[in-house]
């Protein structure tokens, strides 16, 4: 598994002209070592590959990292990797300028004075976005925790109850069922707060008639599940079941949309289109999904400026939305797996409108 992924690696460093890439974002090191731990780096060179931690995960490395040269230290990563002699040699080196701090690349060019460090963008995302099956089990399984949490979700979600209790539920949960934990602040929204896409979650507590959306996710052995349900407590007016009705019918259309080679742009454009002839185009403010994996948000983005094209094995959410201020908001989001034919939905929790 991590073979091919160095492998690959090891193609961009040729292709680019590269003599190795360091690798900082713990996900990305995660991705490329199986180190789950708070800190640590990884060399990738031509032939050989080094992972540096410090002595708090000495056994821990020993038992998640595998096929890297392993240094256990009690200085700074990078001072380890100076000494160890890793970029000795190394004339141009890639890294990840998105995630690198100022700081650490002033110590970077004070350490390796006669390197040239070259500012690299989304290699391990590139790598990274088609999914080997193994990968596709463990977000399956991500998924299929935060379906259970749903249910447990709805047995608390009444009338009278915070948000913010609601949230809490949801961490409590995913953590009991198992997983690392949420993947991102869990996001409910009630009522008039429903107009916020991304409305974190407060003091105020549900009223009977409102609709709640509901945002979450976990994070299981690396990898994220992201799911939203919107639901009505209490009884719906005719008008916000239309705008239900609405999402639920674009959210269909763009997952019977999904197959290899469809522009991501055209994805989002089935969703946008159906909600724009039902009269609710301009209260759609976001883009219809992105890449779904070791991060909660990856490259493949399904918008209206995509250049992205979708490819066997990406995985990727489906949450097209209409927000509308004064009313709130109705969402619905699905995570999906890019299959020879099609696409398999992976989280199952009901869509048609919910009452409590």
């Amino acid at each position: 598994m991590f073979e091919r992924r160095l492998q690959e690696v090891r193609k961009y460093l040729e292709t680019s002209g590269l003599d190795a890439l360091l690798v900082s974002h713990l996900p990305h090191v995660r991705y490329l070592t199986g180190f789950s731990g708070s800190n640590g780096l990884s060399v990738i060179t031509l032939r050989k590959q080094f992972f540096f931690t410090d002595k708090r995960y000495r056994e821990q490395s020993k038992n998640e990292v595998d096929g890297f040269e392993i240094t256990v230290t009690s200085d700074t990563l990078l001072k380890a990797a100076r000494k160890r002699g890793v970029l000795n040699g190394r004339k141009k080196i890639g890294f990840e300028c998105e995630y690198l701090s100022v700081s650490m690349f002033e110590n970077l060019k004070k350490l390796f004075p006669s390197a040239s460090f070259v500012a690299k963008r989304s290699v391990i995302e590139t790598i990274a976005a088609v999914k080997e099956e193994s990968e596709i089990e463990t977000i399956k399984q991500a998924a299929a925790i935060t379906d259970k949490v749903f249910k447990k979700a709805l047995l608390v979600l009444e009338p009278g109850v915070r948000e913010l209790e609601i949230a809490a539920e949801i961490s409590y949960w995913h953590l009991r069922m198992g997983a690392e934990g949420d993947a991102f602040e869990s996001i409910v929204a009630s009522g008039p707060r429903g107009a916020l896409p991304h409305g974190r979650a407060t003091e105020k507590r549900i009223r009977k008639g409102e609709f709640v959306t509901l945002d979450f996710g976990c994070k299981y052995k690396g990898y994220n599940s992201d799911l939203t349900r919107t639901v009505a407590v209490g009884k719906p007016t005719e008008r916000a079941k239309r705008i239900y009705r609405t999402v639920l019918e674009a959210q269909r259309k763009a997952i019977e949309a999904v197959r290899p080679g469809v522009p991501a742009q055209a994805l989002d454009k089935v969703a946008r289109n159906h909600i724009r002839q039902k009269g609710f185009g301009k209260y759609f403010s976001h883009s219809l999904g992105h890449g779904l994996g070791i991060e909660i948000h990856e490259p493949l983005r399904l918008s209206v400026k995509s250049k992205d094209v979708v490819k066997q094995g990406n995985v990727f959410t489906i949450e097209p939305g209409i927000y509308i201020q004064g009313f709130g908001g109705v969402r619905i989001e699905d995570d999906v797996v890019v299959r020879d034919s099609g696409c398999e939905v992976i989280t199952h929790s009901p869509k048609e409108l919910m009452i409590l």
